[in-house]
């Protein structure tokens, strides 16, 4: 495998993120992965803390986002069930539940992230266990060219973080958007790890400009979506922040613009990990 260095240097976060849905069941004791295949060696792992990609490849198998640490050896006992061995492993932002099996999967692997995630893991309130740090750091992106796929990572700035990256499977044509897409749910965006509102939907249209209708495009957390449906998630963002700023215009403080709500369209989207009051917060300052 050849890696485009152009871009390359060489060099916790959320709670309670847990989501199932049907196939195949990797478990240990009360936990588990389901294993959804996608397309041309490409499967999802899901079921704790964000979605996982995995890629079967001639040089062996690369792992983009691991979970949480504590399910780490489930989630190994999951990869063997591939016919190969993890070797590389990209993290889409730093994040506990997409970086918890880098330790683990460090033995083994190299570990390829944007640059700000090596600087937040390695100076956050709880600094990682060295071996969970990313080797290979990059700024702007990094291609990992295998023979059945290039994987295109890109650094994606002040969106969810200040350290994200969307990775995209060219030839099965298909994208991981990391935690800039939470499908049909509020997202979070974190502001103390440098996010923005505005970043966000910049992001956000940035992937949707690199896909088509045809892309099988894996959410940082929830089922799988297309283009479609990111379009109805950016529209989402676009128009409760217009709502927060005429509720922020017409007088209100925080408490009572939070009190009135948004326009009970929304109700759903507030049933995952941002509910509605933390949501009109998270766009308060913004507006």
């Amino acid at each position: 495998m050849k890696i485009r260095t152009n871009f390359c240097t060489i060099g916790v976060a959320l709670i309670g993120f847990f989501f199932l849905v049907s196939g195949t069941a990797v478990s240990q004791d009360d936990f588990e992965y389901k294993v959804t295949p996608i397309k041309d060696g490409i499967t999802m792992l899901h079921g704790g803390g964000g979605n996982i990609a995995v890629l079967e490849s001639e040089r062996g198998l690369l792992v983009v986002d691991n979970g949480y640490e504590q399910n780490s050896k489930v989630l190994e006992a999951a990869l063997e069930q591939f016919s190969a061995e993890t070797q590389y492993v990209l993290n889409t932002h730093w994040h506990g539940d997409h970086t918890g099996g880098n330790a683990e999967l460090a033995n083994d692997a190299t570990i390829f992230a944007h640059t700000n995630v090596r600087v937040r893991m390695a100076t956050g309130s709880e600094a990682a266990d060295p071996m969970a740090l990313p080797v290979v750091t990059y700024e702007d992106g990094v291609t990992l060219n295998f023979a059945e796929q290039t994987v295109k990572a890109r650094h994606l700035p002040a969106g969810h973080t200040d350290g994200d990256t969307a990775v995209y499977f060219e030839q099965a044509n298909v994208m991981h958007t990391g935690d800039h897409m939470f499908k049909d749910w509020f997202p979070y965006i974190d502001k103390d790890s440098g996010g923005t509102v505005d970043g966000y939907i910049n992001n956000v249209q940035a992937i949707m400009d690199m896909i088509d209708v045809d892309t099988i495009v894996i959410p940082g957390h929830g089922p799988i979506a297309n283009l479609e449906d990111m379009q109805r998630f950016k529209d989402m963002i676009v128009a409760t922040r217009a709502e927060v700023a005429a509720l922020k215009a017409s007088g209100l403080d925080l408490a009572a613009a939070q009190a009135q709500g948004l326009d009970g369209k929304w109700e759903s989207w507030g049933t995952f990990f941002i509910k509605e009051d933390r949501w009109i917060a998270t766009l308060w300052d913004d507006v």
